[in-house]
């Protein structure tokens, strides 16, 4: 049967995984996965690629990322390709590394992303790998130290690989992933940092969650096949194995994918603009907006820019927030409500660019 044609776009969140060749090691040692980080590490800052999460078992990856405008299949080329030349060189050896492509999944982000975290960060407590949480919250070689404060994050950029670029903030993209993160468990580091190691140890009893390394019906259910197979077929959701996501999230990733980088290929649209133009057609005040006002009407006319930002151009959720002086969960809470109210006005539709 032939391969599925990978699913991208910009904004979306994405779970990739490689493995090595007949499942041979492809870390033999610390120096192997150190130099894979820190060619991650620069890669994703040149490309503004986030990394929510990410685990070094020695004969696979996962990773979880946000692209931005740079193709996931242009970020796993140069890691793949660069990490594996290095490895042959420093180990003598010649031949493929990886076993055939990287799997990505798409993922719906409000039902799965902490979810997908959780289980990434936990691979090497399921591997026996370290024996319990408490060597979890000091292993090198995951990204859930870094998020506890506990262990350097490996996916900062050395100053002397950091890309020189004078737009962009001294505050690395990695740094700035993680306060993302935490800021879905509190407002403060101390409070965020202990409820997130809470929810990680919740995760511990729940075992391998195969549907998060799929999509597809069966998958897209929580592995639910009984509750799937007692439907008819016209009631079953939608569904497609590189994708995890209800039915409605996949009939529109599958919808909206080619789209994308079309219009991430034009010149993009600033927030401001964005910003100014449903301010100017919803009837409301920028300065408005962007305070804390609670009106309904606001309500609306900030999901539309969200859905507009991050769905239509690529934005990140956190640059949303910002924008508009929300915290990033609201932003992401609203994103699909935006979509059912840009949807009821064909004009502003045209004016944003949304197809």
């Amino acid at each position: 049967m032939p391969r599925q044609a990978r699913l991208d776009a910009p904004g979306v969140i994405q779970h990739v995984m490689a493995r090595g060749i007949e499942r041979r090691k492809i870390f033999w040692d610390d120096k192997d996965r150190s130099s894979f980080l820190e060619r991650l590490a620069v890669i994703l800052e040149e490309t503004q690629t986030q990394c929510y999460a990410w685990a070094l078992i020695p004969n696979h990856f996962h990773i979880l990322l946000r692209t931005g405008a740079t193709p996931l299949s242009t970020v796993m080329r140069r890691l793949m390709t660069g990490y594996a030349v290095t490895f042959n060189i420093r180990h003598r050896r010649c031949g493929h590394l990886f076993q055939n492509r990287y799997k990505s999944v798409i993922c719906e982000e409000d039902p799965y992303l902490l979810e997908l975290i959780r289980y990434i960060h936990l691979n090497p407590l399921r591997a026996s790998i370290v024996t319990d949480l408490k060597e979890l919250d000091k292993y090198s070689w995951t990204g859930h130290s870094a998020i506890l404060g506990l262990r350097k994050n490996s996916l900062i950029p050395n100053k002397q690989d950091k890309p020189v670029q004078p737009d962009i903030p001294e505050k690395s993209l990695a740094e700035k992933t993680v306060e993302d993160v935490l800021r879905y468990f509190g407002e403060t580091f101390k409070v965020a940092s202990r409820r997130y190691r809470q929810f990680v140890k919740n995760g511990i009893e729940q075992g391998k969650r195969p549907e998060f390394q799929g999509g597809g019906l069966v998958r897209s259910a929580g592995g639910n096949k009984a509750g799937l197979l007692g439907s008819k077929k016209d009631e079953r959701e939608k569904g497609d194995e590189r994708i995890l996501g209800s039915g409605d999230f996949v009939g529109n990733v599958l919808r909206e994918a080619g789209e994308k980088f079309e219009s991430m290929t034009k010149k993009r649209m600033s927030l401001d603009e964005i910003i100014a133009i449903v301010a100017n057609s919803t009837e409301t005040s920028i300065e408005d907006l962007k305070s804390t006002g609670r009106k309904r009407k606001l309500a609306h006319a900030r999901a539309m820019i969200a859905y507009a930002a991050i769905r239509n151009l690529g934005y990140r959720g956190i640059e949303v927030a910002e924008a508009l002086s929300l915290s990033p969960p609201t932003v992401s809470q609203n994103v699909e409500k935006g979509k059912i109210f840009l949807d009821r006005d064909e004009d502003l539709k045209v004016k944003l660019q949304i197809n």
